[in-house]
C-alpha cells in the first residue's frame, strides 16, 4: 500500500513535541469531561490519529494496544516513553492520516484529538477513518472548530490565521469540522457542540462526539 509522506519540521517538530509534553496535562483538564464520555469502554486494541506525545493514554487501559498514526518524528520518542510508563504496548505507523497503513475493516475503535485541525485533507482522513473501521465500529473525537457563535472568537481566529498555522504544523482554527464529520458517510454521528475557558483563545470552540461505521 503506498503511504502519504510526511516531512517533520527539523525546527518546528522537536519544538512542538517539548510545547506538548509541557502544557499536555493542563490542556486535558480542559478536555477531561467529554474525552471521559466519548473515549468510555475503548478496547484492547485501538487507532489514534495524532498520538502525539502520548496525552490520550490516560483513556487507554494498562495491557492494551496503541496503534498510533504519528508522522512527525520528533514526538516518537516521548510517545514511547509515556506508552511505557503507562503500561500501554505501542506501534507506531509514521504516516499521514491521508493514507493509513492499515488494511480494510482491522479496527473497532479509533480516536483523534485536536487533529483534524491540522491534516491538508480532513474528510479524506475520515474515508480513510471509515475505510478501517469494521461495521459498526467507532471513531471518537474531540476536536477544535471554527467559533461559528461568536463574532469575537472568529476574529481571534482569523487575526492569527498565519502565525498560528506556521507555528503548529498547519493548524486552523476556522475548519466547520462538525459538518464534515456530519458529511463523511458514517451510519451514525452524535455530536456536542461547547466552548472551554482555556489561555488559547482560538481553539476554545470545539465539538466532542462519536461517529459508528
Amino acid at each position: 500500500m503506498t503511504t502519504e509522506v510526511y516531512t517533520t519540521n527539523r525546527l518546528r517538530g522537536p519544538v512542538n513535541a517539548a510545547f506538548f509534553q509541557l502544557i499536555g496535562g493542563g490542556l486535558d483538564r480542559f478536555l477531561h469531561a467529554r474525552k471521559q464520555r466519548v473515549f468510555a469502554d475503548v478496547p484492547d486494541t485501538v487507532v489514534e490519529l495524532g498520538s502525539g506525545v502520548g496525552a490520550n493514554l490516560r483513556y487507554l487501559r494498562p495491557g492494551s494496544t496503541l496503534i498510533a498514526v504519528e508522522p512527525n518524528r520528533a514526538m516518537h520518542a516521548r510517545l514511547r516513553t509515556a506508552a511505557q510508563r503507562r503500561g500501554v504496548r505501542l506501534e507506531v505507523r509514521a504516516v499521514a492520516g491521508e493514507r493509513i497503513d492499515l488494511p480494510d475493516a482491522s479496527a473497532d475503535f479509533v480516536l483523534s484529538s485536536l487533529v483534524l485541525c491540522t491534516v491538508s485533507d480532513p474528510a479524506r482522513v475520515l474515508a480513510e477513518v471509515r475505510r478501517i473501521l469494521r461495521p459498526g465500529g467507532r471513531y471518537a473525537f474531540t476536536e477544535h472548530v471554527l467559533a461559528s457563535d461568536s463574532r469575537a472568537l472568529r476574529n481571534v481566529q482569523r487575526m492569527v490565521r498565519r502565525p498560528w498555522a506556521w507555528c503548529f504544523e498547519g493548524c486552523s482554527c476556522e475548519r466547520d469540522l462538525a459538518t464534515t464529520i456530519e458529511n463523511a458517510g458514517f451510519a451514525h454521528v452524535d455530536i456536542e457542540t461547547y466552548r472551554i475557558r482555556s489561555p488559547f483563545l482560538p481553539i476554545n470552540s470545539q465539538i466532542a462526539g462519536i461517529a459508528t461505521a
